[in-house]
């Protein structure tokens, strides 16, 4: 028994040991590979150095020859959008004027700066800037659509940042002509705007400065028929209930075309189940039927009203429907004039399109080129492309030490150079 012990001892030890080195072997694998790239970078370091080097010193040059931009930047501040005036005295009118809901806007933008960044960006703009800082030349183009586009590529125009404005950046080799650009920029969007209604207030007081003129046209028109009619037929009073009744009608026509010029303008900004829409639907229906119990319609122009025919001559009913038209045409008159100085006050208000908020300065310090950030970029592409190189080369010579590789290149190498071989 004392015999079979330690051979009992020995054959374990053999079993360890003929399973530890597998495990040895593994983890002397693992070590060794991080070791073998360490080797290979530092039996080659020379070369390493060398390429990560010349990668820098490559990289300086270039940094150096870049021509040199700068940047200017320009800050502008959009106009709000605000009709408090025309609200406030358009509630004034009552209900004289259907169209005084125009006054309290429903014509704004949700984003105005879009608006005004899509027109700084426009062709209309653009053209006049490469026209007159004959960018063409500057930037060596034969056809004008090229230099536009290179001008696009030195700016930038920004007005979707949360402080609400607009920042305009424009590049240039020269810091001085950088200023000029960005300061012309906007000196060009403003002879633009001038021949354009921009703002909600501009855009009504255009509106209804077109209005006015045809009332006022429609007007003329109707005073001269009725002096004829005065001179025909010898009328020039008519009875105080006629005339009232004239009236009435001619008030109730003028707030059935204004109402009507509300809703037109309603539509085009609100749906059919918009809550004003209906209502503002429901008073020219309300108006309407007035209309029809004075006994005139819109389609005979009202001209059918129940007057006394007992106290009118059968020549005056031609005077009847003159006077009718001039009271109408001057109540129409009337609601415009007072919309357009509405309007009037509140572009007053609204001051100029656009006001500088920072204008632009001569930068003291070049946008381009980052020279650091190339060099430094330049100097780690290097290093990387060093160690690739550095593994590549510890690759072909360990296949070249093989003998089945070295002999597999061999052959390769006999058919790519070679011109016959074995079919």
């Amino acid at each position: 028994m004392a015999d079979k012990t330690p051979l009992i001892e020995s054959d374990e030890r053999v079993n360890s040991s003929a399973f530890s080195p597998v495990a040895a072997d593994d983890s002397e694998d693992s070590d060794l590979s991080i070791l073998d790239l360490l080797f290979v970078i530092s039996e080659r370091k020379r070369m390493v150095l060398w390429v990560t080097a010349s990668a820098a010193l490559l990289a300086v040059i270039v940094a150096l020859l870049l021509p040199k931009r700068y940047e200017a930047s320009i800050t502008l501040l959009t106009p709000q959008q605000n009709s408090s005036v025309s609200a406030s005295l358009g509630a004034q009118l009552g209900n004289l004027s259907g169209v005084a809901a125009l006054a309290g806007g429903g014509l704004g933008l949700k984003n105005p700066n879009d608006m005004f960044v899509g027109m700084l960006r426009g062709h209309a703009v653009e053209d006049a800037m490469v026209r007159r800082f004959d960018l063409m030349a500057e930037y060596r183009k034969k056809y004008f659509s090229d230099a536009r586009k290179a001008f696009e590529q030195h700016t930038t125009v920004d007005g979707n940042d949360k402080d609400g404005l607009i920042h305009i950046t424009v590049e240039d080799k020269d810091p001085h002509r950088a200023v000029e650009l960005a300061t012309g920029y906007v000196d060009q969007f403003r002879i633009l705007s001038q021949s354009l209604a921009i703002t909600e207030a501009s855009r009504r007081r255009l509106f209804f400065q077109q209005e006015l003129d045809k009332a006022k046209d429609n007007l003329a028109s109707a005073e001269e028929d009725l002096k004829r009619t005065e001179q025909s037929t010898g009328l020039i009073q008519l009875d105080s209930q006629a005339r009232a009744l004239i009236e009435s009608a001619a008030a109730l026509r003028g707030q059935i075309t204004a109402k009507e010029v509300q809703i037109q303008s309603m539509s085009t900004y609100s749906g059919a189940g918009n809550v004003d829409l209906i209502q503002a639907q429901q008073e020219l229906a309300g108006l309407r039927a007035q209309l029809s119990k004075l006994g005139g319609s819109e389609a005979d122009g009202g001209s059918e009203i129940m007057l006394p025919k007992g106290k009118l001559p059968q020549a005056g009913l031609e005077y009847v429907r003159k006077i009718r038209e001039v009271k109408y045409r001057e109540k129409i008159f009337e609601i415009l004039a007072q919309q357009f100085e509405l309007a009037t006050l509140d572009e007053a208000k609204e001051g100029a399109i656009i006001q500088v908020v920072d204008p632009a300065t001569v930068p003291d310090r070049r946008s381009f080129p980052k020279r650091g950030l190339i060099v430094i970029g330049a100097t780690f592409v290097g290093f990387i492309i060093a160690i690739a190189i550095a593994f590549l080369q510890a690759a072909w010579a360990r296949a070249k030490s093989d003998s089945e590789t070295a002999f597999k290149l061999a052959r390769l190498r006999t058919s790519l150079f070679t011109s016959g071989g074995r079919t």
